[in-house]
């Protein structure tokens, strides 16, 4: 069976991001397209479906690392902040992203929360990423066929 860490993580958020586009339960907030993701960021994302993007890599997260929580999530979302002349230090992610993320995923069913631990992915998540590995993998193995010998 193909699992999540099988397949490159790019192409695999792009497949649980057209997915989760479908569900009814994970929508955009009406703040989404002015928001920035962080401090350590200048503008706004680009991209018109950024929003099901940052869900799918949070749900690849909590499936890899979890149990896991805002905090930690606001690590790994976070960069460099421009500082002037000063040295640049680490800044966190926006944690209203990664927190309403979160909320949407476990409403969706697809993750729950563990109490005092943080959130872990419940079966139907680990389903749902594992069929969308499985599928990226036969595209995968259309486009190189050397991998059907892995």
């Amino acid at each position: 069976m193909t699992t999540v860490y099988d397949v490159p993580a790019t192409q695999l958020i792009a497949e649980v991001a057209a997915q989760l586009a479908k569900n009814e339960h994970v929508t955009a907030p009406e703040w989404a397209p002015f928001v920035k993701t962080g401090i350590h960021k200048e503008k706004p994302p680009v991209e018109e479906d950024w929003w099901f993007t940052r869900v799918a890599a949070v749900l690849r997260k909590v499936y890899v690392e979890g149990p896991i929580g805002t905090e930690r999530l606001r690590q790994h979302f976070g960069g460099f902040r421009d500082r002037g002349s000063k040295p640049n230090k680490a800044a966190k992610g926006s944690g209203s992203v990664a927190r309403k993320a979160l909320q949407q995923l476990e409403a969706a069913g697809l993750v729950q929360n563990v109490q005092s631990q943080g959130r872990i992915v419940t079966a139907q998540g680990r389903s749902l990423m594992d069929n969308a590995a499985h599928a990226v993998r036969q595209t995968l193995q259309k486009e190189i066929p050397e991998l059907k010998n892995y």
